[in-house]
């Protein structure tokens, strides 16, 4: 029996899987029809991966896995909410995965309509999406100014409110889930928050809470 890989050696593997990716190179293991027996009745991925909806945010194909390797949740936006803590919180405890990925990327369609939320004429969005939106919203005023201020759209950058975005997101997680807060306490889990680069298909890691 193998030993339980330490949340740096999960990192370093997807690391490599994505570096495999973005040179073209990618290997596409375990998905043959073996691995889909294999995985049938039970699973063990070493990694959780949360991250936006967006269609071009494949997270199997980004990082170069396979069946059964990845514990996948996704929103659009990548916001926080009590699914997604308790989708996570099961991958820590019953799953045993050493990592948990927050994807955020370039070019959000979710980080956009927050900024564009805030300009003076903005109207209003259909309730759950304004429920998304407004957990973006935050990281638009960091950036763009005060609360008091109304905001021009086309002034404001769009890649630094998605880094913002990301950080919160990565902050709520840990402030929200004591469970979470205590396995990166432990050693036996790390969060890594990566901002994917659409037309590179590079993820560049941004914060890191643990040890990685």
């Amino acid at each position: 029996m193998t030993d339980s890989p330490t949340p740096a050696q999960v990192w370093s593997e997807l690391a490599s899987g994505n570096e495999r990716f973005v040179a073209g190179e990618p290997q596409h293991p375990r998905q043959d029809v073996d691995r889909r027996a294999e995985t049938a009745f039970v699973q063990t991925p070493s990694a959780a991966l949360f991250g936006c909806s967006d269609s071009r945010l494949a997270a199997e194909i980004i990082f170069d896995k396979g069946l059964g390797d990845l514990f996948v949740v996704r929103n659009a936006g990548q916001v926080i909410s009590d699914s997604v803590l308790g989708s996570l919180e099961y991958a820590v405890a019953v799953l045993k995965v050493k990592l948990i990925l927050v994807l955020g990327h370039d070019r959000c369609g979710a980080v956009q309509a927050a900024i564009d939320s805030q300009a003076p004429d903005a109207l209003p969005l259909p309730p759950h999406i304004n429920g998304i939106i407004e957990k973006i919203v935050p990281a638009v005023r960091r950036v763009g100014g005060p609360t008091t201020e109304p905001l021009d759209p086309d002034l404001v950058d769009a890649s630094a409110v998605g880094r913002e975005h990301l950080r919160d997101t990565v902050a709520e997680l840990v402030q929200r889930s004591e469970m979470i807060s205590d396995a990166i306490a432990e050693g036996t889990l790390a969060i890594v928050g990566a901002n994917y680069r659409l037309l590179e298909g590079r993820a560049d890691p941004d914060i890191v809470v643990g040890v990685v």
